[in-house]
C-alpha cells in the first residue's frame, strides 16, 4: 500500500464527514459526506468507523484532518505552534498506523502577540485549507484569510507561513440566539444581505453597541417598528458578522481579503467586509482542503 497509488482524504469534523479517494495526479475517484461527525462515534469506536471509510472508498492509506485530531477525537493530535508552514504541519502528522493511517495536527498561537492583537488560539483543519489555497495559487503566499463558519478563523498569512490567527464564535452565538433566546422567535427568518443585513454591520463598524442591538430586535418587534417581516435574523446576522469583521480586520492591514468556506456564508462575509472598504476573493472550501491535503500527502 503505497500513497503514490491514490488515498483517502478525511474531512472529519464535530458534526459532519467527508471523506474523498484521491488519485496519485489528484483527481477524484470517488466521495461521500454523511453526519457522522466525531460527536456521533462512540467511545472507543474511531477505529471501526475508519475502517468503514476505507470499505466504502477501497483499502488506501488515509489522511485525516479536523476535529478528529482534537481531544474529543480519535486520538489528539498535539498542535503545530505558529507561526508555521506546511513542512511543519507535516512533520507533525500523527500516525495511528506508521505510513497507513494519519491525522493532521493543527497550529496552536501562545500568549500575545507585539501587536497585542491575538492571544491564546488553536486550530484544527483550517490550517489544511489555506495552504491548500496558497498551493493550488487560489490566494497570494501572503496576506489576510477569513474563513467564516460556527468559530469564524481570521488569519495572517506570511511568506506562506500562518504567523497570527484569531477566532470569533459569530457563528455559534448567532445559532444560539436563534434557538434558545428571548429572540429566537425573531431569528427564524433567512439571512439576506439587504438593508437590515447592512444596517447591523454599519451599527458594529462604527462600534456600536451588539449587546443593546440584539434586545432592540424585540423591542422594534413589539412596538410595531419593525420595516418588514422577518428583518430581525438579517439584522442580528449584521451585527455579530460586522463585529467579526471590524475585530478580524485589525489582524492585517491588507486591502484585500480571502474567503475560504461555504459559498453562501462567505457571500454575507464578503458583503460586510465590502462595508469596511475592503475587497474580497472567495475560495472553495473542499477545494481548498483537498488542494492542502494533496501538498501534505506529497511531501510523505
Amino acid at each position: 500500500m503505497h500513497w503514490r497509488d491514490g488515498y483517502i482524504a478525511v474531512d472529519w469534523g464535530t458534526t459532519n464527514r467527508r471523506a474523498w479517494h484521491v488519485a496519485p495526479d489528484g483527481q477524484i475517484v470517488a466521495q461521500f459526506d454523511d453526519d457522522i461527525g466525531i460527536m456521533a462515534v462512540p467511545p472507543g469506536r474511531f477505529e471501526q468507523a475508519a475502517a468503514e471509510v476505507r470499505t466504502r472508498l477501497g483499502d488506501l492509506p488515509m489522511l485525516l484532518g479536523g476535529m478528529v485530531g482534537s481531544n474529543r477525537g480519535w486520538r489528539e493530535a498535539p498542535y503545530a505552534s505558529a507561526p508555521a508552514g506546511m513542512e511543519t504541519v507535516a512533520k507533525n502528522i500523527l500516525w495511528i498506523e506508521s505510513g497507513r493511517t494519519g491525522i493532521v495536527p493543527g497550529i496552536s498561537q501562545q500568549g500575545i502577540s507585539q501587536q497585542g492583537a491575538a492571544g491564546a488560539d488553536v486550530m484544527r483543519g483550517e490550517e489544511v485549507q489555506v495552504f491548500g489555497a496558497i498551493a493550488a495559487g487560489l490566494m497570494a503566499p501572503d496576506g489576510l484569510v477569513c474563513h467564516p463558519g460556527t468559530h469564524a478563523k481570521w488569519i495572517r498569512i506570511a511568506q506562506r507561513q500562518i504567523t497570527m490567527f484569531r477566532t470569533m464564535m459569530t457563528g455559534e452565538l448567532f445559532a444560539l440566539l436563534s434557538r434558545h433566546s428571548i429572540l429566537a422567535a425573531q431569528l427564524e427568518a433567512d439571512v439576506t444581505a439587504g438593508e437590515a443585513f447592512h444596517a447591523g454591520v454599519d451599527e458594529a463598524l462604527a462600534g456600536g453597541d451588539v449587546l443593546s442591538g440584539l434586545f432592540r430586535i424585540r423591542a422594534r418587534h413589539l412596538l410595531g417598528e419593525e420595516k418588514r417581516s422577518g428583518e430581525g435574523a438579517s439584522y442580528a446576522s449584521g451585527l455579530l458578522i460586522g463585529c467579526d469583521v471590524r475585530v478580524g480586520l485589525t489582524l492585517g492591514d491588507a486591502r484585500h481579503v480571502t474567503l475560504i468556506g461555504r459559498p453562501d456564508l462567505c457571500a454575507l462575509y464578503a458583503a460586510a467586509i465590502a462595508r469596511a472598504g475592503r475587497e474580497t476573493s472567495m475560495v472553495d472550501g473542499a477545494q481548498a482542503f483537498l488542494a492542502g491535503m494533496h501538498q501534505l500527502v506529497e511531501t510523505l
